[in-house]
């Protein structure tokens, strides 16, 4: 039997961003380390996978409402890796927003510091006020952004696999430390980037640190194929998760590789219980946070809908749908599968936020500990994904009891790992050795 793989989320207080109003919550969990190495502990004992965490290179405008993504990921990641031993580690970063030499030395540093336990979550960045903060007078154009993130990752895993196995001879006797023919510089000139390499250093225990991708327009899905080791995605219906990943394992042979070197791990927002009333109970608190108006408009702009049109109570139709996803929608993914369930039936802008924890587009799972289970399962064999990127509801709450309470139920089935089995996140993902992707035409 093919088991899952698991991912938890970090996002605090959760993703749904108004969990700090509840009276068990810390307002300011986010900047806790105390409460990050807590969680990573937990993750730990239940043999998950990896922690993930998401960002941004801004301040986004919700910050009146909510906490924003906090802490520079590769900094309290690589803390937590320091107080774990097998956990694996997933930090978004930007290619819009950074370069590759830094980008690659950084990342190789985490593999090596983990024993190969590094993964990095690419994003292109969506937010539109990131491009002030690094002295650019606006943000650039998605198919810019596109080209560039093509161009950078090919820069990154080149400087990676610039140095060839015995590189490094360490001969006492002879006083040798390295084999200078065995280095290699890139000397890379492209539209945006102009490298030299090598790194100081070569490859960690993986090879590579993993790539992780998130990106569903068509430029984040060829990123993906060429590129990414494991896709994050979101899928509303199980017949449009079904066909995200045919599409990204098609895509990935089309780009010269084996299509199961490319798994495709489904986020899904996790609202769990030891019963199905205390969950249903704890889904209603949550529900109450919710600013439904506001909320309810960013959803509709995202659609390419206006709010002079239709109301938080007004249903929408797939007729009342414009023809393609916005080129201004923040997530093509999330505006895909949002527009993946009207297909099915008409629902208002409010069902919708409150069935995704605020409009994100994640699925939200609610339910008992064995009914998560049960659900994971289904979506699993269906090949919906090749594993779950487990977001918690309620952090403070729904991390936990996904570890303690929905992990025992898959292990005792044989759909997740019951001990870690290999010392690398690559290995234990299923992932075969790093190799050289190639380099662009």
């Amino acid at each position: 039997m093919s088991r899952m793989h698991l991912n938890l989320s970090l996002m605090t207080p959760g993703h749904f961003r108004h969990a700090w109003r509840l009276p068990h919550a810390d307002p300011l969990a986010y900047l806790d380390i105390d409460h990050f190495q807590r969680l990573a502990r937990i993750a730990e004992a239940a043999k998950i996978d990896a922690v993930f965490l998401g960002d941004g290179p801004a301040l986004r405008g919700e910050i009146e409402d909510a906490p924003g993504t906090g802490l520079d990921p590769l900094v309290l990641l690589g803390n937590l890796a320091a107080v774990t031993t097998h956990l694996g580690v997933i930090a978004t970063s930007s290619t819009t927003y950074n370069s590759p030499y830094n980008f690659a030395r950084r990342f190789q540093a985490l593999d090596h510091v983990t024993k190969g336990r590094a993964a990095v979550n690419v994003v292109t960045t969506g937010t539109p006020a990131a491009a002030a903060n690094f002295g650019l007078a606006e943000h650039p154009a998605k198919a810019d952004r596109y080209r560039r993130a093509h161009e950078f990752l090919d820069v990154v895993t080149r400087l990676w696999d610039g140095w060839e196995p015995g590189a490094v001879v360490a001969d006492k006797t002879t006083g040798r430390y390295a084999d200078p023919a065995r280095i290699h510089r890139i000397d890379h000139h492209g539209e945006f980037f102009s490298v030299a390499g090598p790194l100081p250093v070569g490859a960690g225990p993986q090879g590579r640190p993993v790539i992780v991708q998130a990106g569903g327009s068509e430029d984040g899905r060829d990123l993906a194929a060429r590129f990414a080791d494991v896709v994050f995605t979101v899928a509303q219906t199980l017949d449009g998760a079904v066909a995200f990943r045919e599409d990204i394992r098609r895509r990935a042979a089309r780009a010269g590789r084996d299509p199961g070197d490319v798994k495709v791990s489904l986020g899904v927002v996790v609202l769990t219980a030891a019963t199905e009333g205390e969950a249903r109970r704890r889904e209603r608190e949550l529900h109450a946070t919710l600013p439904i108006d506001r909320l309810s408009a960013v959803l509709l702009g995202n659609l390419g809908l206006s709010t002079e049109d239709f109301g938080p109570d007004d249903p929408i139709t797939a007729a009342d749908l414009p023809d393609a996803v916005p080129g201004g929608a923040f997530s093509t993914g999330f505006a895909t599968a949002v527009r993946a369930l009207i297909a099915q039936r008409p629902q208002t802008a409010g069902e919708l936020v409150r069935n995704s924890a605020g409009g994100a587009g994640h699925r939200l799972l609610t339910g008992s500990a064995a009914a998560v289970a049960d659900d994971l399962r289904a979506w699993f064999e269906a090949g919906a994904a090749d594993g779950f990127t487990v977001m918690p509801a309620d952090t403070a709450a729904d991390f936990a009891n996904f570890a303690r309470l929905v992990v025992p139920i898959l292990q005792d089935r044989g759909l997740f790992q019951a001990e870690y089995h290999d010392p690398t996140l690559r290995g234990r993902l299923g992932l075969a050795p790093a190799r050289p992707i190639g380099v662009l035409p």
